[in-house]
């Protein structure tokens, strides 16, 4: 049964604040109305300066510049995430050295990494650290993990501030896989914590080969703080294919697009 227009335009709305981005094609199935009706409500919701339309979809008209809980953010797109998750820990050989930083999508991939030998995995994120430690214990590879120190933030478990930098500046990585709040291709990628993007930026200086992990919410989004430009990534793994419009840059900046597909 479909919903009223003042419904779809609730229901868009508080999408938009829990995922900060939605696609036409979703809400159509949602509300049980055609896309042309989801594309109505979306021109009528951006003449009043609540959201901004974008391939697609739509995004919120003004960015929030704060992350939700990490508990909360496990359970948006979780599937996505652990796609992408398993994806990526394809691209970890035996005897590298990597480097994890915080976010519910690299927490995925360190539940995914198996079978491998004679890794280093560095990370600030406590819960990656913790899914790392029982992975060994089981023998599910091995290696050893060095936790980067620094200020604890239990809302986000992760450690941060001027300390990790400075210890993460010691280090040189084969690879970093790097979660990121928002990306385009023409502001790069971004994150919303200030201190925790910083030692970012120092993850992805000491690395060979940046890798980063962003399923489709996260596309032609800004979050607070700018993380690295375009040119300094190798390899992006996401839920999709890349936006056509996005072809272009990624040829130019040769810049490797894996699709993770099915279920994790």
């Amino acid at each position: 049964m479909s919903v009223s227009s003042e419904q779809r335009k609730r229901i868009i709305l508080e999408q938009l604040k829990l995922e900060g981005q939605v696609k036409v094609s979703d809400l159509s199935l949602l509300c049980d109305v055609s896309e042309e009706t989801i594309r109505r409500d979306l021109v009528f919701l951006e003449k009043e300066g609540q959201v901004k339309r974008v391939y697609g979809g739509a995004v919120a008209a003004k960015q929030a510049n704060y992350e939700p809980p990490y508990l909360l953010r496990q359970q948006v797109k979780a599937d996505e995430k652990a796609q992408i998750g398993t994806k990526a820990a394809e691209l970890i050989s035996s005897g590298d050295t990597v480097v994890i930083d915080v976010g519910t999508t690299t927490l995925e991939l360190a539940k995914a990494i198996s079978d491998k030998e004679r890794l280093t995995v560095l990370t600030n994120s406590i819960a990656v650290a913790y899914h790392l430690m029982e992975s060994l214990i089981e023998g599910r590879f091995s290696g050893k993990i060095i936790v980067i120190g620094g200020q604890l933030n239990p809302e986000q478990q992760s450690l941060s501030g001027a300390l990790g930098e400075r210890v993460m500046e010691q280090f040189r990585v084969d690879k970093a896989f790097i979660s990121v709040g928002g990306i385009s291709m023409q502001r790069g990628t971004s994150d919303y914590d200030v201190d925790e993007t910083m030692l970012s930026r120092r993850m992805v200086a000491a690395a060979e080969q940046t890798i980063v992990l962003a399923d489709d919410s996260k596309f032609d989004k800004e979050a607070f703080v700018e993380l690295a430009p375009i040119r300094e990534i190798d390899t992006i793994v996401s839920n999709v294919p890349p936006p056509k419009e996005w072809l272009p840059a990624l040829k130019s900046h040769r810049i490797q697009w894996i699709e993770a597909k099915g279920k994790a």
